[in-house]
């Protein structure tokens, strides 16, 4: 079993910048691929971008691709989603979530066992 939680979330201009991370407690953290979400209000939590165990592979929702960026540091237990030339529409709460099938990107939340409790993103207009 993993514990994941999410930070660096925040109040952010549109055209700005932030950067997601999300830390991994428990279990060995090179044993899951990662993935993160968002959830907009009054909409579905809908994918952003997943990572194999390696970082090796990565997929990102068509919304931001081109913009958002998914990384991870197996040594520091870490997962990070940069996020750039945010829009309005970007506002959402964040998640994370860890996938025991490590050698596959996936898109579904099905596919994820494990979820932090997310991190708030807003930008403004």
């Amino acid at each position: 079993q993993v514990q994941l939680v999410e930070s660096g979330g925040g109040l952010v201009q549109a055209g700005g910048s932030l950067r997601l991370s999300c830390a991994a407690s428990g279990r060995t953290f090179s044993s899951y691929a990662m993935g993160w979400f968002r959830q907009a209000p009054g909409r579905e939590r809908e994918f952003i971008a997943a990572v194999t165990w390696s970082g090796k592979s990565t997929t990102y929702a068509d919304s931001v691709k081109g913009r958002f960026t998914i990384s991870r540091d197996n040594a520091k237990n870490t997962v990070y989603l940069q996020m750039n030339s945010l829009k309005p529409e970007d506002t959402a709460v964040y998640y994370c979530a860890a996938s025991i099938d490590r050698w596959r990107v996936v898109s579904s939340e099905r596919s994820h066992d494990y979820w932090g409790q997310g991190t708030l993103v807003t930008v403004s207009s």
